[in-house]
Parts: structure tokens; sequence; C-alpha cells
């Protein structure tokens, strides 16, 4: 006859716990979210009815200003993280898989733009960038960027990098592929899911930051930075609209990701 199971406050504060942590997590993008519906004119402080016009007008506001600040933020972004995850991919290879001097050294530096303060690397950047006459527009920022991004890249790829197994690429040059064909082919293929991990990450981080990017936009005006100067009388409802509909984004590529894996796994055991 089974023990009945002893009640302990261990049973229940760990859950509890872990309940209102998520809902503390969620109430900022449930509130952005409910927003997104209000009625409101100059401020978007206070409830003052539902309406879906925020919804189906979302570049009224400021003849567009939220629209063109969230496609620069798509743009920066996008050519940042291609960039990045170009550099990165390369530098990941070439200090796994090769030795030559100062290996150890540069790898100590790769970690020096996660480990140092936005606020310094971004003051750093803008005075770089002042000494050389270089005027503060989009380029300046795409090149902020992609020097933070590629740390967060290198680190990333070099991971899946160290993982492969060399008797794969061995197999490959044994059929009498080049070396062309048995990256292409064989490691490539191996290394993409780390590498769009890592796309993934530099991208996130480039939309998302703020801090580095006030220092080095000049007059170019990015999501982030429009959040922040709205904040003072009530980020408008569009912006809300535009955050509520790049986490519902999100979302739906998780969920995409997730039922295509159980698809593939149940495909390969029905195979197997």
């Amino acid at each position: 006859m089974p023990r009945p199971r002893r009640w302990s406050p261990s049973s229940w504060i760990l859950p509890a716990y872990a309940i209102l942590a998520f809902i503390f997590l969620l109430i900022p993008i449930a509130y952005t979210f409910i927003f997104s519906f209000n009625d409101s004119l100059k401020s978007n402080i206070s409830w003052r009815g539902f309406t879906f016009d925020k919804w189906l007008n979302v570049c009224a506001v400021q003849n567009g200003a939220v629209c063109e600040a969230f496609a620069n933020s798509i743009v920066i972004g996008v050519v940042a993280t291609v960039v990045a995850t170009i550099l990165g991919t390369m530098i990941a290879i070439a200090i796994v898989r090769y030795r030559f001097r100062a290996r150890s050294g540069i790898s100590l530096l790769l970690f020096l733009p996660m480990a140092t303060p936005e606020v310094v690397l971004g003051a750093g950047l803008a005075a770089q960038f002042l000494a050389f006459g270089v005027p503060k527009d989009m380029l300046t920022i795409i090149l902020a960027h992609t020097m933070f991004c590629i740390s967060f890249v290198v680190v990333t790829v070099k991971a899946r990098v160290a993982s492969l197994d060399p008797a794969l690429e061995e197999a490959g040059r044994d059929l009498y592929g080049s070396p062309t064909q048995v990256f292409l082919r064989v490691t490539f293929p191996l290394l993409l899911p780390g590498i769009i991990a890592a796309a993934l990450l530099s991208f996130a981080l480039s939309f998302d930051d703020f801090i580095i990017t006030n220092f080095n936009s000049g007059s170019v005006m990015t999501f982030p930075k429009y959040i922040y100067i709205s904040a003072s009388r009530g980020i408008p409802a569009e912006a809300n609209v535009i955050a509520s509909a790049v986490f519902l984004f999100a979302i739906a590529l998780v969920l995409v990701a997730q039922i295509s894996q159980a698809a593939r796994r149940r495909k390969l055991a029905k195979q197997g």
C-alpha cells in the first residue's frame, strides 16, 4: 500500500515562486499589449477606451515617425547581423581549427566587448568617430552594433565548431571531395544551427540596443530611442502596437520551430 505523500513547505514554495516570477515578467508585456488598443490622443498613460484604429493606422502618429524609427532599427539590425555573423563565424573557425601566435590573446580580447559596460563602449566609440571626423548617422550605428555583436557570434559559433566530429569531414575528403565541397556539404550544414542561433541573438541585441545607439546615432531615430524620448509623455499606442506585433511574431517563430522539430522527430521515428 503506497504511503500518503507528506506535505512540506518546499513542495509548494518553489512552484509558487516560479509562477510569481513568470507573472512579474509578463506584466509589462500584458500592459503593452492592452494599451495598444487604447483610444488615446497625445498621451497613452490613462485608459480612454477600446479601439482597433491604432492597429489599422499604426503609421498615422507624428507623420509616421514611429514606423520610420522601426524601419531604421530593422535595417540596422539586419545589416549588423549579416556582417557580424559572417565575420564572427570565420573568426570562430580560425580560433578552434588553427594554431597561430596571439591566439589566446585574441580569444581573451573577444570577451572584452561582452564584459565592458555599454555606456563605456558607446562613449569610447563616439570619441573615436569624433576624432576621425566621421559624422554620426546610420553607418556609425551599424559599425558600433557590428563591433559588439561579433563577440556574441564568436562565442556561440565557437562552441558549435568545437563540438563537430572531425571524422565527418575526413569522410568527405576520403570520398574525393574538394575542400570547398567538404565545407559546403559537410561542415557548413553542421554549423548552420549555431550560425542561425548567433544571428538571431545578434539581431535581438542590435534591435534592442539603446545606450550605444544613443551615443553614435546623431539625428537618426531608432525604435528604442523613440520609446525613450516618448516615455516622458506616455508612449504612443502605435509604438505599443509595433512592440506587441514583434512579440507575437517572435512567439510565432518559436511555435513554428517547435512544431517543425516535433514533426521531424516523428518522421525519423517512423523511418527508424
